[in-house]
């Protein structure tokens, strides 16, 4: 249809060309009448030249535009209506497929520009690109790390074999490839196979060791005064009333006074009391005298009796009116001693600490959701930082009433004999509550490593490869570590070498998911 109107567009024009040429004519005869002569004729010649070549030029012009116009209107109204409905069409899919990526890769992290990881992103951290190329980890067609490039392997969704740890300690699966099949045991790498060990398991929990509270003691003086003398220091083993510091305190002069003077106060009245009571039996005293001298004797007594009841408190006299000494309530060490010579104290001040350290309590820190299996006279197994390969047992004689608000644990008590003084305050370890005891894969103590605060071990998958598993622990036993997460029973862990393995996992260049050891 569209060459058809072109050709009848042409016919058209050439007629209405005709026509001007015409009426061209007629005008250029009259202007010759007019003009007249051989200049006359010479000016028809030239304008029918112009017309005639001005007609051939529109024709020709006019007829291959229209061609040109008809031939692109015809493919374009053809290509504009597909690519138009391949266009809306193409559209809501990329809405559609763009709004689930955009909360897919907001959820996981996900570059939405670029389809990967944006922490391995190296079109957004254009530093990254010299890491992956230099571990020869590159895509450079697309300028993506070949291992996580979306195009080049769509199904790998735009990550690494691996999620990389946010929190810099090696991901959990990554894995370390030695080169050479020699390499490991060139390296001293030794593994052993994870076992199951019956009655592990129970609650793990934190554990602190603590004074016990029914043994310790704090001195403070007995009234204010000056310290004249010391008589223990630090680390001094003392017995029950042993003598800690000598106090001069004028109060306790005052009243060593005025008990002299209520002793001689007692002495008169009950004489006075003797006299009267012999004028009644002669009949001539009164009852009434009688009476009050006895109400003097019970005052002087009572009076006097307060005042040696507030002196005995102080201890024994140290010299001089007013001197006291300070004692220890308890046998111990004095663990403590604020008082210096020339110090003024007061009642308030602790100027020693005595503490009996024959027994200890160990304070465990049970979560609440453990504490449902938790209860007074379960054992406790213990293992502390500071006394490594020692296991220390006891019982749970007290469970606190109340969670504590901000860590949502209970407070438990065990207390534990210290015959040889082994155990010491503050000390930090673990503790296993025997509830719920199961089965539970054990491990020795090397196979586990600490890495930027993560714990970690490492599984062997072949003679040349090693697989790193973020791990979680339980108690230590005889130089076993039992693994609560992370590991199965029967795999063969690194023990020898593992630390070599975890310095090759820190390396800064990771971010494929494995790593080469030369």
């Amino acid at each position: 249809m569209e060459p058809r109107r072109a050709r009848a567009g042409m016919r058209m024009e050439a007629m209405r060309t005709r026509a001007g040429m015409q009426v061209g004519a007629m005008r250029t005869r009259a202007g010759v009448r007019r003009m007249g002569g051989g200049r006359a004729r010479w000016c028809m010649a030239w304008a029918l030249a112009v017309l005639v070549v001005g007609m051939a030029c529109g024709c020709a012009r006019r007829g291959g535009e229209e061609r040109q116009v008809a031939d692109r209107e015809a493919v374009g109204r053809v290509g504009g209506e597909a690519a138009g409905e391949g266009a809306r069409e193409g559209e809501g899919k990329a809405r559609e497929g763009g709004e689930t990526a955009g909360e897919k890769g907001a959820a996981e992290g996900m570059c939405k520009e670029h389809g990967v990881l944006e922490v391995l992103c190296t079109k957004c951290h254009p530093k990254l690109a010299a890491v992956f190329q230099a571990k020869g980890d590159w895509c450079g067609e697309h300028g993506l790390p070949e291992s996580i490039c979306p195009i080049c392997h769509p199904e790998r969704g735009g990550k690494p074999a691996v999620e990389v740890g946010a929190d810099g300690a090696p991901a959990d699966g990554l894995k370390v490839r030695l080169k050479k099949k020699g390499t490991a045991a060139q390296a001293g790498i030794e593994t052993v196979k994870a076992v199951v060990r019956e009655g592990a398991g129970g609650v793990v929990t934190t554990a602190r060791v603590l004074y016990d509270g029914t043994r310790l003691a704090q001195v403070n003086a007995r009234s204010a005064g000056v310290v004249r003398g010391l008589k223990a220091e630090v680390g001094t083993r003392v017995k029950k009333g042993e003598t800690l510091a000598v106090i001069d305190s004028a109060e306790v002069g005052a009243d060593r006074a005025r008990l002299g003077a209520l002793r001689s106060r007692v002495e008169v009245a009950e004489q006075h009391y003797q006299r009267e009571k012999a004028l009644l039996e002669e009949g001539v005293g009164s009852q009434k005298s009688v009476l009050a001298a006895r109400q003097e004797v019970d005052a002087a007594r009572g009076e006097h009796a307060a005042i040696a009841a507030a002196l005995s408190v102080l201890g024994g006299s140290g010299g001089g009116a007013g001197g006291y000494t300070l004692t220890s309530p308890i046998a111990g060490v004095v663990t403590e001693r604020n008082a210096t010579i020339g110090r003024m104290v007061n009642t308030e001040q602790v100027l020693f600490e005595v503490v009996d350290t024959s027994w200890m309590w160990a304070e465990l820190e049970v979560p609440e959701g453990e504490l449902s299996v938790v209860a007074a006279g379960q054992g406790v197994t213990l293992t502390l930082d500071g006394l490594p390969g020692r296991t220390l047992k006891g019982e749970i004689t007290y469970i606190a009433p109340a969670v504590d608000p901000h860590t949502r644990t209970a407070r438990v008590r065990v207390p534990l004999a210290n015959e040889d003084g082994a155990l010491r305050a503050n000390l930090y370890g673990q503790g296993r509550i025997a509830a719920g005891v199961r089965e539970a894969v054990m491990v020795p103590e090397a196979a586990i490593q600490r890495a930027k605060g993560v714990l970690v071990a490492f599984v062997k998958v072949s003679e040349e490869e090693f697989e790193t598993r973020r791990v979680e622990i339980g108690v230590r036993e005889g130089g076993l570590t039992e693994v609560t997460r992370g590991l199965r029973a029967g795999e063969a862990v690194v023990t020898q070498g593992s630390f070599l393995l975890k310095t090759e996992t820190l390396k800064e260049s990771i971010g494929a998911g494995c790593c080469e050891v030369d």
